[in-house]
């Protein structure tokens, strides 16, 4: 089906209206009252009514029949059951017409309709109301609720304190509704004794005039409207649809009557206007007879004033008399066409004016009028020119020359002026500046000089009769012209004789500036190096400073020169100013140096040099002195430093060497000791020229790379290695003597040790140690090698000493003869078998040493699967525990 086009925007933006608003108890009251009432409104055309809204539609027979009411339109036989599914039917009927009208139904289905879900009932009556009530409204372009509005804006706005913009709170006071009603039945209720502050009786006045006197029935509360913050829009919207169909019939009668009106009305005034385009057209006629013989008047006037007296009066008709008839005449053209319109629509003979009195004699009569106007104004125009012109060029020579005098005035006492006499450069090239604007300003006046002597000659051939002023004005003018030229041109040579000496003077300034600047810095840094305090260290920096000093005094005959050559200029610009009489204003404005500050400079330089050069001296002894302490200490430190490092290295190779017996290298190593406690004087003696250079706060010495920390260090280390070396020997002839180590088997140890200390410094790290186990036969794994490392390196430093793997050799030798002896005794108790039984303990060893093997026994298991019997190693281990027997 085909749904609206124009009319559907509105209902589709009502299809999606917020419905939670109806959970609001207030909205939801109104609605109910409203849409019940207009309900029963159309029910009862059909002899019947409802009471609950959401209950007594929920059979769909009565929504049915409200449709049919007013649609007028029949709708689809109801099934007239009274399950569930002849509601549902029912229900389903009147929504598929609804939506056959071009309603869009959202959300509402006939099952929330038949369970009687009041928001949904609420909602469709809406919607009925929207299509069948308000969706056919239509006022000036505008339909549904817009076009609603617009209505009660229209019909309201004649009336006081009413401002009908929405459909809630512009109802509130209620006087919209006694509006609307008094607008179309005044006698119904005396708006003028209503109160806006009164709303309650202004509500129940409009609800009650309505049901009673304009069967509209009441829909709404006037307590619910009052004391809702925000009346419900669709219930207002409801019950003013009901007053626009109420008035619209009696709309259409009163338009009958006044149709008829208007059609006498038309002939009236057609009647009218032919009897003023008559009277109009006769009075034109005449005022264009009586005024063309004035404008054809060409008699001239003698004077000005009687010629402007003429344009002033000419100028009076066109201004005054003249519109009011431009004015009637289009008037009259404009009621002619008016009427001749009227009179077609209307379908009744065109008018016909009288003779003389068409519009096209009227066009011709007033072709005449401005003909003769038009040549009158240029008449007038052109005998105003000839007198305006001499009177114009006597103003015009009077303002020109008035002008020039004006301009002139001041200017001759201006170019007398010496002012150049006591002015600064800066000051003269200002004044020539402004000198030279006034030369361009002279030249620009020429003009008008020359202008106002053409102006004076116009006059004289004119015959002006006030020539002869003009004439001896004009010769003022042109002397004083002369005489201004002159005092120009003299001033203009004054002022560039006096600039070019200033130029010459500040050229002086300048190089004097240029000069003494670099020469005044350079004073003041010779004062600040000549005074400057000097730290230095050694001999040859104290050389330095002194040849730099005398190279500087070398310079000083050269700079005496510069000297005198910067106060040469100075003289020079005295001179000038002394020979050409030059009042000068200031200083020097590029320095601020003056020739007594240099003179007083250089005499302090000159005052400073010898100064130096006793300091000079006095540090030069000093350092001399310096460098004779550090001979003497390197010397001795160059003898010490190397001694007792082959002191070190001596040690070194007696502890690793092995020459002679151990009690041979302990003999050998005291005597080192001993020698080495006899060379403590020479360090003592070191000492003491070490004390010499502190006080004297030497820092450095080129002739020698060893300090007095170094060789305290490594006399230090000399005494700790020699006390260590012969600890180390002493502990290895203890352990000697402990583990019955002979002599070879020593030998034979310090050589493997030595042949895996790669690095020649007494102890072997982790990785040198594994090799050299490994070397002697050794079958090493991780865990037996951490184990042996923790023997000989206890303290986890990753290092064996020479000490710690004797005492290992030791051991482990200790340890193999241990084994031979439990072999033996194994031996001896198995006799021809490969393992021991407990009776054969019992028998062979002592009660308590056989009862402690047999209990050690318990866990072991004898080769050939006899209980409690041991072979060889498990024997050994029941013994001595797990160990590398």
């Amino acid at each position: 089906m085909e749904h609206y086009d124009g009319e559907n925007d509105y209902m589709q933006q009502e299809d999606d209206w917020d419905r939670d608003l109806l959970l609001d108890p207030a909205w939801e009251k109104q609605q109910r009252k409203t849409f019940t009432a207009w309900c029963n409104s159309h029910l009862r055309k059909a002899g019947t009514q409802i009471e609950n809204i959401e209950e007594d539609f929920r059979d769909g027979l009565k929504l049915m029949l409200l449709l049919e009411v007013i649609s007028g339109e029949r709708l689809a036989k109801p099934e007239r059951g009274k399950m569930r599914v002849h509601k549902i039917s029912n229900v389903n009927k009147a929504l598929d017409f609804i939506a056959s009208k071009g309603v869009k139904l959202v959300s509402i289905g006939a099952e929330e309709i038949v369970d009687g879900n009041a928001k949904m009932t609420l909602g469709m009556i809406w919607t009925i109301i929207l299509r069948f009530a308000i969706q056919d409204i239509s006022v000036e372009e505008t339909s549904a609720k817009e076009g609603l509005l617009l209505w009660c804006q229209r019909k309201t706005a004649p009336y006081k304190n009413v401002n009908i913009q929405n459909f809630h709170i512009s109802w509130k006071d209620g006087l919209g509704f006694c509006a609307l009603i008094h607008r179309h039945r005044p006698e119904l209720i005396d708006y003028g004794k209503l109160r806006k502050d009164d709303p309650m009786t202004n509500l129940n006045t409009a609800f009650d005039v309505a049901e009673k006197y304009l069967d509209i029935p009441k829909m709404l509360d006037a307590e619910d409207i009052i004391s809702t913050l925000r009346p419900d829009e669709k219930a207002v919207m409801t019950y003013v649809s009901c007053y626009y169909h109420a008035f619209s019939g009696k709309q259409k009668a009163e338009t009958a009557a006044n149709r008829i009106c208007k059609v006498l009305a038309v002939n009236q005034e057609n009647e009218q206007l032919m009897e003023d385009y008559e009277k109009l057209a006769s009075d034109l006629l005449e005022w264009i007879r009586r005024t063309i013989p004035w404008l054809e008047n060409r008699l001239p006037e003698n004077t000005m004033q009687a010629m402007q007296q003429k344009l002033e009066d000419f100028r009076d008709y066109r201004r005054l008399h003249k519109p009011p008839k431009v004015q009637e005449k289009c008037q009259l053209e404009i009621n002619f066409n008016t009427l001749q319109t009227k009179l077609r629509l209307s379908n009744r003979p065109a008018f016909m004016p009288s003779e003389g009195k068409m519009v096209s004699d009227i066009n011709n009569a007033w072709g005449s009028l401005e003909g003769a106007e038009k040549g009158y104004e240029e008449w007038l125009l052109n005998e105003i020119r000839r007198l305006e012109r001499l009177d114009h060029l006597a103003e015009k020579f009077r303002q020109k020359a008035a002008i020039h005098e004006a301009w002139t005035e001041g200017k001759e006492d201006l170019l007398q002026k010496r002012d150049y006499e006591t002015a600064s450069l800066s000051e003269i090239k200002a004044l020539l500046k402004k000198h030279e604007a006034f030369e361009s300003d002279l030249a620009a006046h020429q003009d008008r000089v020359e202008q106002i002597a053409a102006i004076a000659q116009e006059l004289n051939e004119l015959d002006y009769y006030d020539s002869p002023s003009v004439n001896a004005r004009c010769q003022r003018i042109c002397d004083q012209w002369d005489a201004l030229g002159a005092m120009t041109v003299k001033r203009t040579e004054a002022l560039q004789r006096t600039e070019k000496l200033l130029e010459t003077i500040d050229q002086l300034y300048l190089e004097f500036a240029k000069r003494a600047a670099p020469f005044n810095n350079w004073m003041e840094g010779a004062m600040e190096d000549l005074q400057d305090t000097f730290i230095v260290h050694t001999i040859e920096e104290i050389q330095g400073l002194s040849t730099a000093h005398e190279q500087f005094k070398a310079t000083l005959p050269e700079a005496d020169k510069e000297r005198q050559a910067i106060l040469g200029i100075h003289n020079e610009i005295a001179k000038i100013v002394q020979t050409y009489h030059v009042n000068m204003a200031g200083t020097n404005p590029y320095t601020t140096i003056n020739p007594q500050e240099i003179n007083a400079k250089w005499d302090k330089v000159r005052q400073l040099v010898p100064q130096r050069d006793q300091a000079l001296i006095e540090e030069h002894a000093r350092q001399q002195n310096n460098e004779r302490l550090r001979r003497q200490f390197a010397t001795q430190a160059n003898v010490i430093g190397p001694w007792i490092q082959t002191k070190m290295e001596e040690i070194g190779r007696i502890s690793i060497e092995m020459h002679g017996t151990l009690e041979d290298q302990l003999t050998h190593l005291r005597q080192y000791e001993k020698s080495i406690i006899n060379y403590k004087p020479k360090i003592d003696q070191l000492e003491g020229d070490h004390q010499l250079i502190q006080e004297a706060l030497i820092f450095d010495n080129k002739h020698t790379n060893y300090t007095m920390e170094h060789i305290r260090v490594g006399w230090e280390q000399l005494l700790t290695t020699i006390a260590r070396t012969i600890n180390e020997i002493e502990n290895q002839i203890l352990t000697r003597d402990a583990k019955g180590i002979s002599q070879e088997q020593l030998n034979e140890f310090r050589a493997s040790f030595n042949h895996f200390d790669r690095k020649r410094t007494g102890i072997m790290d982790a990785e040198d140690f594994k090799t050299c186990l490994i070397s002697m036969g050794y079958n090493l794994g991780e865990n037996e090698f951490s184990r042996i490392m923790s023997v000989v390196d206890p303290n986890r430093m990753g290092i064996v000493t020479f000490q710690a793997f004797i005492d290992f050799m030791s051991r482990e030798t200790a340890d193999t003869d241990t084994a031979d002896q439990v072999m033996a005794s194994f031996k001896v108790l198995a006799g021809d078998k490969n393992y021991i039984l407990a009776d054969e303990l019992r028998r062979e060893l002592p009660p308590d040493q056989a009862e402690y093997c047999i209990a050690r026994m318990a866990p072991y298991t004898g080769p050939d699967g006899v209980p409690g019997a041991l072979d060889y190693m498990s024997f050994s281990t029941a013994l001595y525990g797990e160990s590398d027997l």
